[in-house]
């Protein structure tokens, strides 16, 4: 996210990578005369009043005041987005950047807060006013991502990468088509020429989205399968991620004691409480909250 990226350099909604694919298209109110391209003798071509005093035309259609705005908070400035972000925001003019860009915090500060309704008022705000901008509907599609609502995500995600040319986000598309229900088109994802060329991060989140497909095509052993070489390398960024997945496969077909093992790598690993894998472990040894007391 906006914030999340300041901090550790990733993309513009803060966890790890964006769609309305249809931008909004206003329709203006027009006269079409007498069917043959003319205008009526008896009545004005344009908006105005007629004869009679009759207002017509484009006069009727009234005109939709500037939507309110989500409020700022007084210590968001928008200069802690990344250096990386902001750039896409120079095709706007400089106050419009500004507000884009204390909105895109914002986002970021309410996604923390699992505030999901704010998040989506500022990033609905950022769309509106940057449509364009790769950023804001990345930001738009992680708010709905978070809030479970995958179409719609998956809608924005595909419009970052039309927008941008990048197929950074090809892990949350993957995921969102396995939110839709469709194993099948997440499998094709994960198979694309697109999905082989990401850097090494990305492709350890697709190895984990990939096994949890085969998960629910009722396929437990080959999710064990598609994990098992990557855990036995390094530790490295993602890795508490790829244990607890992995330990989590082992459950599924009954392989307890190496389950119980790997969810204890994945405590270890994981240094920012991103999991809960110590959970985890407490509950496969039969320690409960009463028995840490």
């Amino acid at each position: 996210m906006a914030e999340d990226r300041a901090r550790d350099g990733r993309d513009a909604t803060g966890d790890r990578r964006g769609p309305s694919r249809r931008e909004g298209s206003s329709t203006r109110g027009r006269q079409r005369g007498d069917g043959q391209g003319r205008a009526s003798s008896s009545r004005p071509a344009r908006g105005g009043a007629d004869r009679e005093g009759r207002v017509s035309g484009s006069r009727l259609v009234p005109k939709q005041g500037r939507r309110p705005e989500p409020a700022i908070a007084d210590d968001v400035t928008g200069g802690e987005l990344d250096r990386s972000v902001r750039a896409q925001l120079r095709t706007l003019s400089k106050d419009n950047a500004d507000g884009v860009a204390q909105h895109l915090v914002m986002v970021a500060r309410r996604l923390e807060e699992e505030d999901y309704e704010g998040a989506m008022a500022h990033a609905e705000t950022v769309v509106r006013r940057a449509g364009r901008v790769p950023a804001a509907r990345e930001a738009l599609g992680f708010v709905a991502y978070r809030s479970g609502d995958f179409a719609r995500a998956l809608t924005e995600f595909r419009t970052v990468r039309r927008l941008s040319g990048s197929s950074h986000l090809l892990p949350l598309m993957i995921d969102c088509e396995r939110g839709l229900g469709r194993p099948e088109r997440a499998l094709e994802l994960l198979r694309s020429p697109e999905a082989r060329s990401l850097g090494a991060e990305d492709q350890l989140e697709m190895l984990i989205i990939g096994s949890g497909i085969r998960r629910d095509m009722g396929q437990p052993q080959a999710a064990v399968l598609a994990l098992q070489n990557a855990v036995s390398g390094p530790v490295r960024p993602g890795s508490e991620r790829l244990y607890y997945a992995y330990a989590d496969a082992l459950l599924e077909v009954g392989r307890r004691d190496e389950a119980r093992e790997w969810f204890a790598k994945a405590a270890l690993a994981d240094n920012d409480g991103l999991t809960d894998a110590a959970e985890r472990v407490d509950e496969l040894d039969g320690v409960g909250p009463l028995d840490e007391l």
